[in-house]
């Protein structure tokens, strides 16, 4: 899912990535508005809030703004960095963006509520939350060669409408390519939308405990993707083995 790079990606890799990161950034997109008032999954919004301020000249308010904004570009930064500059180990370098994540949702869950509703309290929990999920942001567009995001939805439903309408236009050759990326764009759509709603409902329940939910998907994903490489590994050894033994009979 998250190892698998390049022409050993399949479309249901993508799927299943689109899954668990699309419910994941639900999650903390949901979280991160109840709990710090601040939208943490993209920087579209802070964009429009950016120039309002700027335009007010609530200058103070403008740089901490930008700040959110520069910390998702350095998420996202990291992540590239990490991915570009492991080499041989390429396919297990999504390990570190992801520990860091999860570390910084820990950090979420079980020192958000200390804030005590003070605004400088907010924007620090706020920020960290937006360079985490340019973290992932880029991790995800990277392993899965641009096919998936999952931190926001606005690319994703324009890249709906356009391949839907191309469905009906009739383009019978690529008809079959166009159906499995619609497919891919709805289950976006769908998990980001079901972990916005969990996450508000666990939200309301258990407060910034609630940030617990996506820590346990992501480690759910790093052990999945573990245990498919020891699985993988044992597979081969056993068809190695099988495999001299034959030669040593003949």
């Amino acid at each position: 899912m998250l190892r698998h790079l390049g022409a050993k990606r399949t479309p249901n890799h993508n799927l299943k990535l689109a899954t668990l990161l699309g419910l994941t950034a639900g999650f903390v997109n949901a979280e991160g508005f109840l709990g710090f008032s601040v939208l943490t999954t993209n920087v579209t919004g802070h964009a429009a809030l950016l120039a309002e301020r700027i335009a007010f000249m609530d200058w103070k308010t403008a740089a901490v703004i930008a700040l959110w904004m520069l910390l998702f570009l350095t998420g996202a930064f990291f992540t590239s960095l990490i991915l570009s500059f492991t080499g041989k180990n390429q396919r297990f370098s999504y390990f570190i963006p992801v520990i860091i994540e999860v570390l910084i949702l820990l950090v979420s869950a079980l020192y958000g509520q200390d804030t005590n509703g003070s605004i400088s309290g907010r924007q620090y929990f706020a920020g960290s939350l937006l360079f985490a999920m340019g973290l992932q942001n880029a991790l995800v567009s990277m392993v899965s060669g641009s096919v998936v995001r999952t931190t926001h939805l606005t690319g994703t439903f324009t890249d709906l409408g356009i391949d839907l309408a191309q469905v009906m236009h009739g383009d019978k050759i690529r008809r079959p390519e166009l159906i499995s990326k619609i497919r891919l764009r709805l289950y976006i759509i769908f998990f980001f939308l079901a972990g916005a709603i969990f996450g508000a409902f666990l939200f309301q329940r258990f407060s910034f405990r609630s940030f617990f939910a996506p820590v346990v998907i992501l480690l759910f994903a790093l052990v999945y993707d573990l245990l498919r490489i020891k699985a993988q590994r044992y597979y081969r050894t056993g068809i190695n083995a099988v495999r001299q033994r034959i030669r040593h009979i003949d």
